[in-house]
């Protein structure tokens, strides 16, 4: 795997870190959330209006993508409801990597070599000491089940849109509209909470736009670089957001052990070291 690809989903991450920081610092998440899915839309239907089709074999991949990333906004908010974001977010990004890399060996055929699957192994492992009080601490079964079924749908999304965006012909086209398609998650979330949308502040507007420009940005980058690298690695590196969003925890936030989160650091480096130098 090329240095510039490696440094293209490395910043995805870091990206993917300030957008779920600033759901975290919402008084609202699925309000929030809703917000952020209609920050997609809105670049999305500009681009869409100025660019062309994606390829017609790439379509069915966008609408099926789109339909599970509504699973994935519901299974989110769900476990948040039951269970805090430092339980839930190192449960459902740690698994990720793994099975992207199993359902893309399953569907499409890419092995991954063997020191490769160890770099994953540690990211994985790495996620999981980023938040390694609040694990010990135990996790309720509904939290753990959406935590898990929200991991899933992330695997799931990840590899429809790795095939997707290779049929496409277009990165940017299909981008767009995966992004423009985030309207039906928007609406849903604005009719079912519309009676208390009238009360939020224009901060929580802002912010939740903002996130979703911030997200958006960043899965445009993952996007582009599934044309070039196995998807299981992608997925893989994409998650070391977790190590970002916490380390920005620590700095900004003044939360958790450094010690620990600097270990759980090196050894997510060692994991990116090792995919980078095996591919």
């Amino acid at each position: 795997m090329s240095f510039t690809i490696i440094v293209i989903i490395l910043s995805a991450a870091l990206l993917h870190a300030i957008w779920n920081a600033i759901v975290k610092s919402a008084a609202d998440r699925t309000l929030t959330l809703g917000l952020v899915a209609l920050g997609h839309v809105i670049p999305g239907a500009v681009m869409v209006v100025l660019l062309p089709l994606p390829d017609v074999a790439s379509l069915g991949y966008v609408a099926c993508s789109t339909v599970i990333h509504f699973a994935y906004y519901y299974m989110l908010g769900q476990a948040y409801r039951h269970g805090d974001l430092s339980v839930v977010y190192p449960i459902a990004r740690g698994i990720v990597p793994a099975l992207v890399s199993l359902w893309a060996m399953l569907f499409i055929g890419e092995v991954l070599p063997f020191w490769a699957w160890i770099g994953i192994g540690l990211i994985a492992f790495g996620i999981q000491m980023s938040s390694w009080s609040a694990l010990r601490q135990g996790v309720g079964r509904a939290a753990l089940g959406f935590a898990v079924a929200t991991g899933v749908c992330i695997s799931a999304y990840s590899l429809v849109d790795g095939v997707g965006v290779r049929l496409s012909g277009n990165t940017l086209s299909y981008w767009a509209w995966g992004a423009f398609l985030h309207i039906f998650i928007a609406a849903f979330v604005g009719l079912r909470r519309r009676s208390a949308l009238s009360t939020l502040s224009r901060r929580t507007w802002i912010l939740g736009l903002s996130g979703g420009l911030v997200s958006m940005t960043a899965y445009g980058l993952v996007l582009y670089a599934k044309n070039f690298a196995p998807l299981g690695a992608v997925s893989a590196l994409r998650e070391t957001s977790v190590i970002f969003a916490a380390l920005i925890g620590f700095v900004f936030l003044g939360e958790g052990n450094w010690i620990r989160r600097m270990l759980a650091a090196v050894l997510m480096v060692a994991g990116v070291s090792l995919i980078g130098l095996s591919l």
